[in-house]
């Protein structure tokens, strides 16, 4: 028997309600009635959530609210079809239809398809705008601004009406009562805040003189109430902004958009106040650390600077009594040269080599044309003792005469060679060519000076040059 076939025989009439069902009967009637429900959205929250199975790839878990619960059941094709993961605590918005399983009599939801609902839709929409935003670079952390480390002028957009604005300003003053602060109000909250929000942002960057740094800021509350946060318009204006930008929203779990494109996000209101204004204890503590650290730094580089200079003072010392000594030495080789005591030294012993050389040749000379003429002399005696030898002895003389011939040329040829390199020699040594070139010899009274200390004011000088004397009085001696 169907389950419409079992409704139409159970109508309700006195009569049927005596009639006994069997369980089956019973089943079927029910069953019957849920098949008879039209396809319905479901909104709950998933608890319990096991799947996708292992060997079956369905998903069972139940949906429920404050005051039921029903038994859900998603297969596997649906499943498949998911855009995200269920899990435990998720608000879901399920479409499908009741089921009776016969077997157990265990009635259960067949979800057909499911979407995020209430605050899940939410933070899936904040994903996704936050995954857009990331991809433009907005949240990039070298597009982020620097934030001065003493702020003297802040300026804070928020509510004007609740205890968040209090707070900034007490930890203010608590912190450094020299920074100037400058309220900027606007709802944080609700239909239009967004909106009140940007416009606060752009009246606080155009103040003048411009603020250091906007403290965008709210108190806590639920996801729900920061949603004004995550608001894509206002995202865009905070990193849009040409003042830096601290954000300060809700508690320490929260973030929002905005805290992800800000150029710095403090966990709370308070946070972002004393991010922006460093107690004066801490300021005179970095004050006297910076100094202690420059002290240092001035006296490791004046120790260093000076051990170089004491270095260099050192190795310049060495170097310059090492150049005196090696110029006094070659001045004391100098004045020991005869040339230079006495300029006709040189030729002097040149013309006595050069004599003593014309003795040598001389003499050299005067032996060989002697022994010439003592052969020569004898030759006719030897001639007249002896005819019989005389072809002999005129083969000798053609011989001894060829050898004076040759041994007279050779004897006078290097005397002559060295005669005239001698002479080529003190040609070139001759103080005359030296003043020829335009140098000078200076006479003091008691001949050749070699030393300007020779001379003081006032003694006669005599200068010899390559044509001619000067006489002179010395005027000063440098």
């Amino acid at each position: 028997m169907t389950g419409n076939a079992v409704s139409a025989e159970f109508d309700g009439s006195d009569e049927q309600e005596r009639k006994e069902l069997s369980v089956s009967q019973a089943v079927e009637i029910a069953a019957g009635a849920l098949d008879a429900i039209p396809q319905l959205s479901v909104l709950g929250e998933v608890t319990g959530f096991r799947g996708p199975n292992a060997r079956s790839g369905h998903c069972y878990f139940q949906i429920k609210d404050d005051s039921a619960a029903v038994d859900c059941i998603i297969w596997k094709g649906a499943y498949l079809k998911r855009t995200f993961d269920l899990r435990d605590g998720m608000q879901v918005s399920f479409k499908g239809s009741f089921n009776l399983y016969k077997p157990t009599g265990r009635m259960s939801f067949v979800a057909r398809s499911f979407s995020l609902a209430g605050e899940g839709l939410l933070r899936q929409q904040v994903a996704q705008l936050a995954e857009k935003l990331r991809r433009e670079g907005l949240m990039d952390e070298a597009r982020k601004r620097r934030i001065p480390v003493f702020c003297s002028r802040v300026a804070v957009v928020t509510s004007l009406s609740g205890a968040v604005i209090d707070d900034v300003k007490r930890t203010l003053r608590r912190r450094n009562p020299l920074v100037e602060l400058v309220c900027v109000g606007a709802k944080v909250q609700g239909e239009g805040a967004p909106a009140e929000l940007i416009e606060g942002l752009r009246r606080a960057a155009s103040i003048a003189p411009a603020p250091d740094c906007i403290l965008l800021v709210r108190g806590g509350g639920s996801f729900e109430d920061l949603m004004t946060f995550n608001d894509e318009e206002l995202a865009r204006a905070v990193a849009a902004c040409p003042v830096p930008v601290v954000t300060g929203i809700g508690h320490e779990p929260d973030t929002s958009i905005c805290d992800m494109v800000s150029d710095r996000r403090a966990s709370t209101p308070t946070a972002a106040a004393e991010s922006v204004a460093p107690a004066m204890t801490e300021l005179a503590d970095v004050l006297e650390t910076r100094h202690q650290r420059l002290g240092a730094a001035m006296a490791s580089m004046i120790g260093s600077d000076q051990v170089d200079l004491e270095m260099l003072d050192q190795r310049g010392r060495r170097a310059w009594d090492t150049y005196t000594a090696r110029l006094g030495d070659a001045l004391d080789a100098a004045a020991c040269r005869p040339c230079l005591n006495d300029p006709t030294f040189m030729v002097e012993r040149r013309e006595s080599e050069l004599a003593l050389t014309a003795d040598r040749l001389s003499g050299a000379i005067a032996r060989s044309v002697g022994a010439f003429r003592s052969n020569f002399e004898r030759l006719p005696e030897r001639l007249v003792a002896s005819t019989s030898g005389l072809d002999g002895k005129r083969h000798a003389l053609t011989l001894a005469s060829s050898r004076l011939e040759h041994q007279g040329r050779t004897m006078l040829s290097k005397p002559a060679s060295d005669l005239g390199r001698a002479a080529a020699s003190l040609d070139a040594l001759s103080p005359l060519k030296v003043l020829a070139r335009g140098y000078s010899i200076a006479y003091s009274d008691d001949g050749v000076a070699t030393s300007a200390k020779t001379f003081k004011p006032g003694d006669a000088i005599r200068v010899r040059m390559a044509d001619g004397n000067v006489s002179a009085t010395v005027n000063a001696v440098e």
